[in-house]
């Protein structure tokens, strides 16, 4: 990730030095590790091709797009498509296109937008069959920017 500037970056560097608590007996952190696990599911199908797991770890999972792309006239050796991890009390789903294209979020669905705590990052709460389905209609979306970009 050398030469990647920290906004393109997924959220590997900030939550490397961090232990993911699977102990922690707080409420409700037990039933975010299978929402956890059930969206991961969802994201496995889209690491194909260029499009690579680069961490898959208990709470932490990240897809990378792994060739090299130009953004802005700077060429970078990787981009980050998506980031998963556990937090405390949430689960963290860090998207990148949204970032790259702010405008991508006009088609996200208003129940997703809801969750977006930040400019890429989302912050689910409580497992929810819709929300499975627009994580996987986000990521769809995701990847067809990312390819209309020649990113495939």
């Amino acid at each position: 990730m050398d030469g990647i500037p920290i906004e393109f970056q997924c959220a590997q560097i900030v939550f490397m030095a961090k232990e993911i608590k699977y102990s922690d007996k707080s409420k409700g952190q037990t039933e975010l590790i299978v929402f956890f696990d059930d969206i991961k599911e969802i994201l496995r199908p889209f690491a194909q091709g260029n499009y690579q797991v680069s961490a898959d770890k208990p709470g932490y999972f990240e897809i990378y797009y792994k060739k090299e792309v130009e953004i802005l006239g700077k060429k970078y050796r990787e981009l980050c498509l998506v980031s998963l991890l556990i937090q405390k009390g949430y689960i963290g789903f860090y998207f990148f296109p949204i970032y790259i294209d702010p405008g991508l979020k006009d088609r996200l669905p208003p129940s997703l937008l809801s969750c977006l705590k930040g400019k890429t990052c989302f912050h689910f709460k409580k497992r929810n069959p819709l929300l499975l389905m627009q994580i996987e209609q986000a990521l769809q979306l995701g990847v067809d920017f990312y390819g209309s970009k020649g990113w495939n």
